[in-house]
This record gives C-alpha cells, sequence and structure tokens, in this order.
C-alpha cells in the first residue's frame, strides 16, 4: 500500500503543457503562479520558471492540490527561464549587432 501512495505522489510532480489551437493552455506540475495579469503569467513549475505570454489571457481553472492550471486566450509563446540566461544571451546577441 505504501508503494502505491509513493507513485501518486511522483506523478503529481509531472510537467505536461497542451496548448489547443492557441486559445487554450493546459499544465500540470505547477508549483505556484508568481505573478499575472492578461498579457503575461509567470508560473513556478516542476521544471523551472515558465514564461507565458499571449492577450486576454485568463485562468479557467485552478487546482492547487494537484498543480494542474487551465488558461484561456491568445497564447503568443511560452519560455522556461534559466536562472536569467534569457536575459544574457539577448544582450550579448544585441552587443553583437553594434560591434
Amino acid at each position: 500500500m505504501g508503494d502505491a501512495m509513493e507513485q501518486s505522489i511522483e506523478l503529481n510532480n509531472n510537467h505536461e503543457v497542451n496548448i489547443l489551437d492557441r486559445k487554450e493552455i493546459y499544465l500540470t506540475g505547477v508549483k505556484k503562479i508568481s505573478s499575472f495579469d492578461n498579457e503575461e503569467f509567470l508560473l513556478e513549475t516542476t521544471m523551472g520558471m515558465l514564461l507565458l505570454k499571449g492577450s486576454s489571457l485568463e485562468i479557467l481553472k485552478l487546482d492547487t492540490n494537484d498543480g494542474k492550471v487551465r488558461i484561456k486566450g491568445l497564447i503568443n509563446s511560452f519560455n522556461y527561464l534559466e536562472n536569467g540566461k534569457n536575459k544574457v544571451k539577448e544582450e550579448s546577441f544585441i552587443a553583437k549587432l553594434f560591434k
């Protein structure tokens, strides 16, 4: 019986992203929604920080016990943030353009 309980806990840590027609996104493995508005969501997931951008974004469903979130609106992009490395890459690319 203890093994079954351990397996269910491990399954809840899985991270999955499903996008339907760029109008709805379903996520699992969400630990916390750090910030959000109608154009941007910053979510802490089991796989790192996730930045979701779009327009007219709003939460359809939030299950904090299972880490499931469903958001509707026009989805333009989603990006995993690796400790600020994305900003460094953007800056170095721009710096190369002006050399």
